[in-house]
């Protein structure tokens, strides 16, 4: 399918490594980490070694899909590695399912950015269903503009959120070089806990959600064989580590009660190390953080059914293109979906609803990384790595829950109408054709 329909449209300009990566990391940056630090703060040691686990883990991922990348450039991202692998219904449930998971999480960030801003301005907090639709669409609005306008803006808001993260890791250094001494959370005195590392794995696993951005939007990235591998290795090691680094120096240089009680963690140790003054700049920057990744994840939820489109996965109107190259029917349809489900879940409180949806997405996605991974060892890609990546997500949605897991497999199934109606269409055009 070519990127424009007439002779008046625009060339589609496509996201170079920079873009790529910013598309990487900004999708992977979101709101959870600003909040992650309250809940392992009763972890203590264990929770950084479950970030350890997680890291590793997403990095073994994260090298299957960038290998996967360089071996069919031609697939399409995720879904068309599963499809390769293991036929066009299994490609369905895992893209179909991944497509929901995108605007459940675009809802998360939604509320998330709202949440955060109605500390500056209430009336948005008062009205909290409206400011997040509107927040949906103005971000819609951006991506409409093409891939080019939203990884410039992914570009700006990542540079933006960094700020806090690298003001702590400046922030650790200046704090043991004082003369007064840090009093470190102690190592426990019986050893590490695997249930408490378990259990601390599973919470960092949706603060590193998205390292398959690059990936999923394979048709918007310039020289996607070369780009794409590089873009998911660099974005995923560096938020990795940058979140290794402080979440832990939250949770360890803190007292662990203290942490665990406060509602913005970041802003408690700026303010102990620093001063009171630049904590409270924490929640714009959160909510800054919050935006740019529901702006990455737009450009997902507008490029991942285009995708099944053009595969014939669903329909072929999906996949229409407006003249800045973007997957116009997809984009709007993805953002009206997401407005209902803000307009359906407005009787619930914001934690309710950002509760649910986050849970929602992270156990649909982790169904693609098993998927990506069993679907290397089906192509023989990278087996040994592809091994340690299906070990991961084996474990990790074991430890999610059976509850969770047959929720993401009902959503899976909930597609299925619609891709045998598809395709009994697809078939009546072409013997009508005949």
């Amino acid at each position: 399918m070519t990127a424009t329909t007439n002779p008046r449209e625009r060339p589609t300009r496509k996201l170079g490594l920079s873009m790529a990566i910013a598309l990487v990391m900004g999708n992977m940056i979101g709101s959870g980490v600003f909040l992650l630090p309250a809940s392992l703060a009763p972890f203590g040691w264990n929770g950084v070694v479950g970030w350890v686990i997680t890291i590793g883990g997403a990095l073994a991922l994260a090298f299957v899909l960038a290998r996967l990348t360089v071996a069919h450039p031609d697939a399409g991202g995720p879904t068309g590695f599963v499809e390769r692998a293991f036929g066009r219904v299994p490609s369905f449930m895992i893209g179909w399912a991944y497509w929901v998971s995108v605007w459940t999480a675009n809802v998360t960030l939604a509320v998330a950015a709202v949440s955060f801003l109605s500390l500056f301005m209430p009336a948005l907090g008062q009205h909290m269903a409206i400011s997040t639709i509107a927040l949906i669409w103005i971000v819609t609005a951006i991506n409409w503009q093409g891939a080019r306008a939203s990884g410039g803006f992914q570009v700006v808001t990542l540079a933006i959120k960094l700020i806090p993260l690298l003001a702590v890791i400046i922030l650790i250094p200046i704090a043991f070089s004082r003369s007064e001494p840090v009093v470190l959370t102690p190592f426990p005195v019986d050893g590490l806990s695997l249930t408490a590392v378990s259990g601390s794995a599973i919470l960092t696993l949706w603060a590193l959600l998205g390292f398959e951005s690059a990936s999923v939007a394979a048709a918007k990235v310039d020289r996607p064989a070369v780009n794409i591998p590089r873009a998911t290795m660099i974005g995923t090691l560096a938020t990795g580590v940058i979140y290794l680094v402080v979440c832990s120096a939250i949770a360890l240089m803190l007292p662990p009660a203290a942490v665990a009680a406060s509602e913005a963690p970041f802003s408690l140790f700026v303010e102990t190390y620093w001063g009171p003054g630049p904590g409270a700049w924490i929640a714009a920057f959160a909510a800054i953080s919050a935006l740019g990744a529901l702006n990455g994840w737009t450009l997902i939820q507008a490029e991942q059914p285009a995708r099944l489109a053009e595969r014939g996965l669903l329909p072929a109107w999906l996949a229409r293109q407006n003249r800045h190259g973007t997957p116009a029917v997809s984009l709007l349809l993805s953002s009206l979906i997401a407005t209902a489900c803000v307009v359906l879940n407005n009787n619930k409180s914001t934690s309710e609803m950002f509760t649910f949806m986050a849970v929602l997405s992270t156990s649909v996605t982790l169904w693609l990384y098993l998927a990506c991974a069993a679907a290397a060892l089906r192509l023989r890609v990278a087996i040994p790595v592809a091994l340690l990546g299906l070990a991961y997500a084996l474990w990790t949605l074991w430890g999610a829950g059976i509850s969770v897991s047959a929720l993401s497999l009902v959503l899976m199934a909930a597609g299925l109408p619609l891709y045998a109606w598809t395709r009994f269409a697809a078939a009546r055009i072409a013997s009508t054709s005949a």
